[in-house]
């Protein structure tokens, strides 16, 4: 089951208060982007945090799970009605995950 566009367009008006907030329609499901950091999946409709000790210790339930077969656990956040607690954890995560690495250009043949 795919993530219903309904659902990224909910967790993008509750993460509004952040600025630079971008969620991405990635095989299927999303990613959730701060900064260009990617800090979150949005998969079956269930918002994925990135795991990082920063965020564990702000968690009021720990929760892991894949967010797609063959991943690695990420923490499962089920309260998203909670506007400033989502914010808290997606904004702790963007400043401890570090930015991609650059893409290599493609040489010219």
């Amino acid at each position: 089951m795919a993530t219903d566009a309904s659902f990224a367009q909910f967790i993008q008006d509750q993460l509004d208060d952040l600025s630079d907030v971008v969620i991405k329609k990635m095989f299927g499901e999303y990613g959730v982007f701060l900064e260009g950091k990617m800090v979150a999946i949005l998969a079956d409709n269930v918002f994925y945090l990135k795991p990082t000790a920063e965020v564990e210790v702000r968690l009021k339930e720990i929760m892991k799970a894949p967010p797609y077969t063959g991943a690695k656990d990420y923490f499962v956040i089920e309260q998203i009605e909670d506007k400033a607690y989502l914010c808290e954890l997606v904004r702790t995560n963007a400043n401890v995950l570090p930015l991609p690495k650059p893409k290599k250009p493609k040489s010219k043949t």
